[in-house]
């Protein structure tokens, strides 16, 4: 196996995920665990985070605190939030990674539909933010990492407004660079490619996947979410400290 980084100081960090149970999410929570950061995370599948959690622990390490949420309940969101910084700290890492990229016809998008899409794949990212800025102005500085898609990028069909709020995000993280670079505070994108995650494998990934994969990707073999993961590493660490407003792309060269 490679021997990937380690990064000092990452050590005692306090981190905040969303959608860190299952896929990006796990292996996002898993990785800052495993560099000694002290973890919390949020998300609506109950029984994988809790495993998760049992998992790292029995690995010997210090577990996540996991916290269910439904993210589209912002109060709720927020509040869990402030209760976590009060339990473990202000948050020095704020890592914006729940999504939903369920399909739709374009004929089919309802006005409740979109507001729904909108609230589980855009709002949040920004009311987190509002969260944890108080937390990192008081310490001085944090990272912020929020995550896009190359669904736009590549031009992908069958999720138009998914692709909107994936969009979006680059916006989002540009204009909030400047506005919080004053205070130390880092805000970067993460945009991932076609990672191999259980959902997509169940969902997408068939032979006519395969192929796509092989011939969009300038590099071979699967992307894995341990791949993020990495790059979220980088820029939640000190590594990255004169790094804003960008888009680190992670798609083995799809797009």
């Amino acid at each position: 196996m490679d021997q990937m980084a380690k990064y000092p100081s990452l050590q005692g960090k306090r981190v905040f995920v969303t959608g860190g149970g299952t896929g990006i999410g796990e292996a996002i929570v898993t990785a800052f665990v495993e560099q000694g950061a002290v973890v919390a995370f949020v998300d609506i599948a109950k029984q994988a985070s809790e495993a998760l959690c049992a998992k790292l622990a029995q690995a010997g390490h210090s577990a996540p605190v996991f916290r269910y949420c439904d993210i589209t309940d912002i109060p709720s969101l927020q509040r869990t939030i402030a209760e976590l910084a009060q339990q473990l700290g202000d948050f020095d890492i704020l890592v914006n990674n729940a999504a939903n990229d369920q399909r739709h016809d374009i004929q089919e998008v309802s006005l409740d539909y979109w507001n729904e899409r909108i609230a589980i794949n855009q709002r949040p990212m920004f009311f987190t933010i509002q969260a944890v800025l108080e937390g990192m102005k008081k310490k001085g500085g944090g990272s912020i990492i929020n995550f896009s898609s190359m669904s736009w990028h590549a031009k992908g069909a069958g999720y138009p407004v998914y692709a909107t709020t994936k969009a979006a995000v680059i916006g989002l993280t540009r204009s909030l660079a400047r506005d919080l670079g004053p205070f130390g505070v880092r805000v970067n994108t993460v945009t991932p490619g076609w990672v191999m995650t259980q959902r997509q494998i169940e969902l997408w990934v068939d032979a006519a996947a395969e192929e796509e994969i092989k011939k969009a990707q300038c590099l071979p073999g699967k992307l894995m979410p341990e791949d993020v993961a990495n790059m979220v590493l980088f820029l939640g660490a000190d590594d990255s400290k004169m790094c804003t407003a960008q888009d680190f792309v992670v798609d083995a060269g799809w797009t």
